[in-house]
């Protein structure tokens, strides 16, 4: 059974080793060495698990007599210096007995010592680390780096409108904006709604009559998520908010413009009230 538990104790440290660098290569959210501390987790775990079966395995909640643990019996004494039983005549403390329980002067655990020392360690290396030679950074350090970052991102964002909607969007007036929604619009719309907004397939956007609502937030919206019942696309698939904006307030700007050949108007008359 010992050798059994062993053998699976070896199996799985291999294909932990062998796994984790495939699993640390691939793009992941997880930060850096997060596969590597998992792994070491799992090697302590099992590594408990095997020594927990091995110095318990009579499932009795008894150890396993020397001459059946073998090399157990060695790591269990070099892990807790342990007196046997037989010579715990010679660590008796004197007057140190009460109600038949005797206490026992045995030494501190390895185990424990070790332990002791390695905080000791980490403390030096942490104060060195962090504070003498400043090669780790700070709680303050990382804080106003993600802040830095996030500012980064929100420029981002800001720059290609992600972070506008129909509640938030504004009518654009200046030259390039416009230019930039006549290029979108020339590109995209002149198909449906004429070379001059006159209307073809699509309704006139220069009579001040809209099917869904004039002014910007209604624009910007049906432009966005489309009219499908009636062939028009979500253009939210190709152009970005800020696209949508452009090319909505370049609408918006034709109206009263008064191209020849004008389609009949459709809908109802929107009025500047309504905006």
């Amino acid at each position: 059974m010992n050798r059994v538990i062993l053998k699976l104790f070896g199996y799985l440290i291999t294909a932990l080793l062998f796994i984790t660098p495939f699993a640390a290569a691939e793009e992941s959210d997880f930060p850096a060495g997060y596969y590597d501390i998992v792994a070491v987790s799992i090697l302590i775990i099992i590594l408990m698990i095997v020594i927990g079966f091995l110095y318990y395995g009579t499932g009795e909640g008894k150890p396993l007599p020397v001459k059946e643990a073998g090399l157990l019996a060695k790591i269990k004494h070099l892990l807790t210096q342990s007196v046997p039983i037989e010579k715990e005549d010679e660590v008796k403390r004197e007057g140190h007995e009460y109600d038949g329980i005797v206490e026992l002067d045995n030494k501190v655990p390895p185990w424990f010592s070790g332990l002791f020392y390695a905080t000791i360690i980490f403390a030096a290396y942490y104060m060195l680390h962090y504070h003498v030679f400043g090669t780790g950074k700070l709680m303050y350090e990382e804080y106003e780096e993600e802040m830095r970052r996030a500012d980064i991102l929100r420029a981002e964002l800001v720059r290609t409108g992600a972070l506008i909607d129909e509640k938030s969007v504004e009518l654009l007036t200046d030259e390039a904006a416009l230019m930039a929604g006549k290029a979108i619009y020339d590109a995209n719309c002149v198909a449906c709604h004429g070379s001059q907004g006159e209307g073809l397939v699509g309704p006139n956007l220069t009579d001040g009559y809209w099917v869904h609502g004039g002014g910007i937030s209604n624009v910007f919206r049906i432009t966005r998520d489309g009219v499908p019942a009636k062939g028009m696309i979500a253009w939210k698939t190709q152009l970005n908010p800020r696209q949508i904006q452009e090319v909505s307030s370049y609408v918006i700007s034709l109206e009263r413009t008064n191209p020849p050949n004008p389609k009949a108007p459709e809908g109802e008359k929107w009025l500047e009230k309504d905006n």
